[in-house]
């Protein structure tokens, strides 16, 4: 092909001596404008045709393909490996250094055509049912990161004239450095692995960690950092290792259970907690929910006292009695049972806690069976307006320590102020 052109070139009065050098010219200029030519023919055709049928098809994947221009950059590789296949036919000898840089960029074109590939994965595997589970950025973050490295070590390595194997070993022996300079990014790729691997972190997950401010969900993982997005709608950005060297607390649990846990005390003053008398017993076998409780709860009484033969006249210590807080508790048993937003078939308990300053602690540990946010909040102020309201109606009274109000009501109740009136007149 060259003498061809160099024929063509004389005849058109070119001396013979500058023939070969504006022939190969002539020749470079045809391989190129042909490249370009072939690569301009099959993005405007063949792209269409992909386009097309990835419209019509109904998966995912080729969307994502075609939304990360995976095709597009693929097809960046066909003039430079036209121009570098004709130049190395053509001349085989000559145009070292020319042959080595197209090499390389036909190195790195590819490395970007992989990577819109693993982009292209990441956002399939996001978009499947599943996919938020395990956080899978990282993992292809890191694919990319040796991507390039190696890529990196090739074109050297080719712009060099050396084996990739020698630069390997050079770069073995500035590892210290490198661990210094990437530090950051090598704790982050293996956190990444680990917080995938073990299933610690998924994105939209609702994670709590005192220590830098963060309260709310995951809305990103990376190599590097995770956001999070707190309940003020701040972002905060946490470094990845320090999921893995800090301790934080996750929520999913919660989330992926049948229901939400409600747990909080209420403190009875232990001055108000009694035996129940008749007159009592009469009043709560009224209640609808303690009616068939009181009674067999006294006939069992009733009949353990008679086989002992106790003298319940005597005293109220002697035998077995019912209490108001103990009718109290199985009331708050039967009201949470019946409750149609209490999920019954977990963890269920109306309890004593360790008597303190401030009264008897009667805690409530049930579990909602709404999880939503306002709901559960909603439902657990429902219960508890209507615990404090019933507590009353036992002879109970709730602690709380004296208000101002409180004080002023007793010093115009107390002796001393009357006296002082009287003398006043």
């Amino acid at each position: 092909m060259l003498d061809m052109i160099q024929h063509i070139l004389i005849s058109l009065g070119v001396t013979e001596a500058a023939s070969d050098e504006v022939a190969i010219m002539v020749w470079m200029v045809l391989i190129v404008l042909g490249a370009y030519l072939v690569y301009g023919v099959l993005r405007i055709y063949l792209l269409k045709i992909i386009r097309k049928v990835t419209e019509k098809t109904s998966t995912r994947w080729d969307d994502a393909l075609m939304e990360m221009r995976v095709f597009h950059r693929f097809l960046r590789l066909i003039p430079l490996t036209f121009i570098s296949v004709f130049i190395d036919r053509s001349m085989p000898d000559g145009f070292v250094l020319l042959k080595r840089i197209l090499f390389a960029a036909i190195i790195l074109v590819a490395a970007r055509a992989i990577e819109s590939f693993f982009n292209a994965v990441g956002d399939i595997y996001r978009a499947e049912p599943g996919g938020h589970r395990k956080p899978i950025r990282p993992l292809i973050q890191s694919a990319i990161i040796i991507l390039y490295l190696c890529a990196s070590i090739i074109v050297i390595s080719i712009l060099l004239n050396k084996s990739p194997l020698s630069l390997i070993t050079l770069l073995g022996g500035l590892t210290a450095i490198t661990m210094l300079v990437f530090k950051d990014t090598i704790l982050g790729f293996v956190a990444g692995i680990q917080l995938g691997a073990y299933d610690m972190v998924r994105e939209g997950d609702w994670i709590e960690m005192p220590k830098y401010g963060a309260d709310g969900d995951v809305i990103e993982v990376t190599v590097n950092t995770v956001k999070i997005r707190n309940w003020d709608k701040t972002i905060s950005t946490i470094p990845t290792y320090a999921l893995i060297s800090d301790s934080f607390k996750n929520w999913r649990g919660m989330s992926e259970s049948p229901g939400r846990r409600i747990k909080r005390a209420i403190c009875i003053d232990m001055n108000t907690v009694r035996f129940a008398d008749e007159a009592m017993l009469a009043s709560f076998r009224k209640m609808e929910m303690l009616k068939k409780y009181v009674d067999q709860t006294q006939q069992a009484i009733d009949s353990e006292n008679n086989e002992k033969g106790v003298d319940l006249s005597a005293t109220t210590v002697n035998g077995r009695r019912q209490t108001n807080l103990g009718i109290f508790r199985a009331y708050l048993v039967e009201y949470l049972s019946s409750h149609p937003k209490i999920h019954t078939g977990m963890t269920f308990l109306v309890r004593h806690l360790q008597p303190t300053a401030q009264g008897l602690p009667i805690e409530i540990y049930v579990f909602s069976s709404d999880k939503a946010w306002a709901n559960y909040e909603a439902i657990q102020a429902d219960i508890f307006d209507h615990v404090l309201a019933a507590i009353p109606e036992f002879g109970l009274r709730v602690y709380q320590q004296p208000s101002g109000a409180d004080i002023a009501a007793w010093v115009g109740a107390s002796p001393a102020k009357k006296q002082v009136e009287e003398r006043t007149g």
